[in-house]
């Protein structure tokens, strides 16, 4: 049995939305993007693994979906899902096994942000030289987004979840214009999550700088 022949099942349509086939890959990725970022909201080293299976859900998807810069960025969030997860548990520093959240410094912006900016500009060009693409700018921008999003993640940076939510915003409609009517609203969930995460990781750095005023006042 060949690749192509394991994987047409999960090419069939399982129903229908808006007159639009829904596979079996993007229920799939449905439900294990929703879990994966719930696990990170919670900071649960478990979402790593469903993560990159997620990923994998999302290669099969976007190639066909002619969204080949998408399709791409999930290898490199594999290769990235390996880094966060040894990260998350090897990062913490001397005497601890958690690594905490912190804010992203000035110097990591700076970097981040030039790399977005080349990696846009890149990756639009070479999405109009070398492919059908129908959407290269926003295929690049959504890429370089969620790449600057996951290395916060990785370093658990409290502002990797604006990353995302800027992410998100041009996701959905993208999704949308490309018939993916399942994954565009599953990324309408990724906000709500990516809200809650923001909201989570700022009260455990909150309650972590407080804990050395609460000492030194005893």
């Amino acid at each position: 049995m060949s690749l192509a022949d394991f994987l047409e099942p999960l090419q069939q349509p399982l129903f229908t939305v808006l007159d639009t086939p829904v596979s079996w890959t993007e229920v799939l990725g449905f439900g294990s993007g929703a879990l994966c970022v719930w696990l990170v909201a919670r900071q649960h080293l478990a979402n790593w693994p469903i993560g990159i299976a997620n990923n994998l859900f999302f290669v099969l998807l976007f190639t066909q979906a002619g969204l080949y810069a998408d399709a791409c960025l999930q290898i490199v969030f594999i290769t990235l899902a390996a880094y966060g997860w040894w990260t998350w548990t090897h990062g913490g520093g001397p005497g601890s096994d958690v690594l905490p959240v912190r804010r992203t410094t000035r110097t990591e912006w700076t970097w981040l942000l030039a790399a977005g900016v080349v990696g846009t500009v890149a990756l639009t060009l070479l999405l109009e030289r070398a492919t059908d693409s129908t959407v290269p700018f926003w295929d690049a921008l959504t890429t370089a987004l969620s790449l600057m999003a996951t290395y916060g993640q990785c370093r658990k940076r409290l502002e990797s979840w604006w990353l995302w939510i800027a992410a998100d915003i041009v996701y959905v409609p993208l999704y949308a214009y490309k018939e993916l009517y399942l994954t565009s609203l599953l990324y309408v969930g990724f906000m709500t999550l990516c809200v809650l995460g923001l909201r989570g990781w700022s009260r455990d750095l909150a309650s972590r700088r407080a804990v050395p005023v609460e000492v030194a006042a005893a």
